[in-house]
């Protein structure tokens, strides 16, 4: 029994490390799902059934590849992604980035007080109250916090994404059917199929994910010795965003898709009031609840990622662990940003539509050049020592990069020129 014991406590002692390192890459990976990841996955589950549950695996490991390297950057150097392409490339080429990563994130921001509007009403709650005072609450967060206190409340909402999985796990999923569907590829020769395949993978990509991790890496203080519990930190992030994912896809696939006839819908919001007659009473509430907290997580991780970003690659005081006396300019932009979002959705008439759109166009020509950067900056022994990628890793890394550059092209000629089925 001592022996035991003492195992047990080694191997609890291993541990500590990875618990004082984790957070970035779950929290990144985390907001990925918000309200518009969350729509789109119930689309996908909703019009196309189980058949594109597969490109959650590749789209998994490529992401995991992209968000690793940004994890190693920012353990390595002690700096962040925006710093790195103003010291290397230019003070023009940062300026170009961060302008097109404020005005996506902006887009993106109205969205996610949108869906907090959606998800409150589905619980009759007015969405002249609840945005306030979720614009409140988020703001007085990161005001008053500081950052170890923030990413543990960042981290305490990851939790409540299983509502999207108990909703499932009580849905009776088919597991057999969805294992198989999982590892074995379904193409569709249609222009609305490749078209969603974009969109899955093209929600789980966003530029302000490279610029944010690497922020957040840098400044919880992690090192070079911290470098295989941060990757893992990234690894964990995705499994349980994927997770998430699936189990979105699934719920919608089998009460949606396989209803008869299927019943379509064009928001989360849709998929939820769908779900109570044809499921249990409990999918609308785990559906509408889950879409709360994650447009909620997003409305304000969004903006302090935008903020984080901008105020390093033009040289301003920034973090959260900094008063508004230190770092005016970082809680300045923030609250511009929160009062922009929630007064946008609550606005009678606002262009929610148009707005969502071409953030996203933008987001899908910002990548492919952040990419490349990436792998340029990553590459440099000048900058990164002994940490560069090995040949195997730069050879994948670049795979990796060219298959979403051509799928953030695709996306991009989908968004600017709608395709039909």
């Amino acid at each position: 029994m001592g022996r035991l014991i003492r195992h047990l406590r080694s191997r609890w002692l291993a541990l500590l490390p990875l618990f004082a390192v984790i957070g970035p890459g779950i929290v990144t990976a985390t907001v990925d799902n918000d309200a518009g990841g969350i729509t789109t996955y119930s689309l996908c589950g909703a019009q196309f059934g189980t058949k594109l549950l597969w490109t959650l695996v590749p789209t998994t490991l490529a992401l995991v590849v992209a968000q690793e390297m940004c994890s190693r950057m920012g353990v390595v150097t002690r700096k962040g992604l925006a710093d790195l392409i103003r010291e290397n490339f230019g003070v023009r080429t940062t300026f170009l980035l961060l302008l097109g990563l404020l005005i996506a994130n902006l887009g993106t921001t109205c969205a996610e007080f949108s869906g907090i509007a959606a998800s409150c009403e589905l619980f009759h709650i007015p969405k002249y109250v609840a945005v306030p005072l979720a614009a409140l609450g988020v703001w007085w967060l990161v005001l008053r916090g500081t950052y170890r206190g923030v990413e543990k409340v960042f981290l305490l909402a990851t939790v409540f994404y299983g509502a999207y999985i108990v909703s499932g796990l009580l849905g009776h999923l088919p597991w057999r059917h969805l294992l198989v569907e999982t590892i074995r590829p379904q193409i569709e020769p249609s222009y609305a199929y490749v078209a969603m395949f974009v969109g899955v993978v093209g929600t789980t990509i966003a530029p302000w994910m490279q610029f944010y991790l690497q922020a957040a890496v840098v400044d919880k203080g992690l090192t070079a010795k911290d470098y295989r519990y941060s990757r893992l930190d990234v690894m964990l992030g995705y499994a349980l965003t994927m997770t998430v994912a699936f189990f979105v896809i699934a719920t919608c696939s089998k009460f949606l898709h396989e209803h008869q006839p299927p019943i379509r819908i064009e928001t989360a919001k849709e998929a939820a009031l769908a779900l109570e007659p044809v499921a249990r009473g409990y999918s609308k509430s785990l559906f509408g609840f889950g879409l709360f907290v994650s447009s909620l997580f997003g409305a304000t991780v969004l903006p302090l990622s935008t903020t984080f970003c901008i105020c390093e690659g033009i040289g301003w005081e920034r973090g959260v662990d900094r008063n508004f006396r230190e770092a005016p300019e970082f809680y300045t932009l923030y609250t511009a940003m929160i009062v922009i979002g929630a007064l946008v959705a609550v606005w009678p008439h606002a262009p929610l539509v148009p707005i969502m759109y071409w953030s996203q166009v933008l987001n899908g020509a910002m990548l492919p050049p952040l990419l490349i950067l990436m792998l340029l900056l990553i590459n440099r022994p000048e900058i990164m020592g002994g940490w560069v990628n090995s040949l195997a890793l730069t050879a994948v890394a670049w795979l990796t990069s060219i298959v979403l550059i051509l799928l953030s092209v695709i996306l991009l000629i989908g968004l600017a020129f709608p395709w039909t089925s």
